[in-house]
């Protein structure tokens, strides 16, 4: 991610105030990651406590074979 302040179309000739704001923009956008991830992380640690572990369908699979000579 570039942030430098010359690459701002509207501030291009700016000088700090370009760079004031790319760096207030990345801030934004860290923070914005930073609560995505803690909601991921907020919704993986739920949804495994709710789940049950399956079954066995295999145990009695293939016990019982009808073969016809």
């Amino acid at each position: 991610m570039n942030i430098s302040g010359g690459n701002l179309p509207a501030m291009s000739g700016a000088g700090q105030s370009g760079e004031v704001y790319s760096a207030a923009l990345a801030k934004k956008q860290q923070k914005a990651d930073g609560a995505a991830a803690l909601a991921l992380i907020e919704a993986a640690g739920t949804s495994s406590t709710a789940q049950t572990p399956a079954k066995s369908v295999t145990a009695t699979l293939g016990n019982n074979v009808n073969v016809y000579v």
